[in-house]
């Protein structure tokens, strides 16, 4: 995921991009949680290959992953 993804100040503000472009990873992911299929989008955007924009959706994914911190018990 991180080769096709990329995070860079000067491009897109700093937001998470697919690299090599200023598609940013949110784009897709609106567009996919719109209804656009894969395929939709690499008509879209002839750039892309079907690897970018699984690489989105596994970014994505590890931001949204919960993290468990242990709660002390008070005693």
């Amino acid at each position: 995921m991180y080769n096709r993804i990329n995070i860079d100040p000067n491009i897109c503000h700093g937001q998470a991009c697919i690299k090599d472009t200023r598609i940013p990873v949110y784009q897709i992911i609106r567009m996919l949680a719109n209804g656009d299929t894969i395929e939709d989008l690499l008509k879209e955007y002839p750039s892309l290959n079907r690897k970018d924009i699984l690489a989105c959706l596994e970014y994505t994914a590890s931001l949204a992953e919960e993290q468990i911190t242990p709660i002390e018990v008070l005693g």
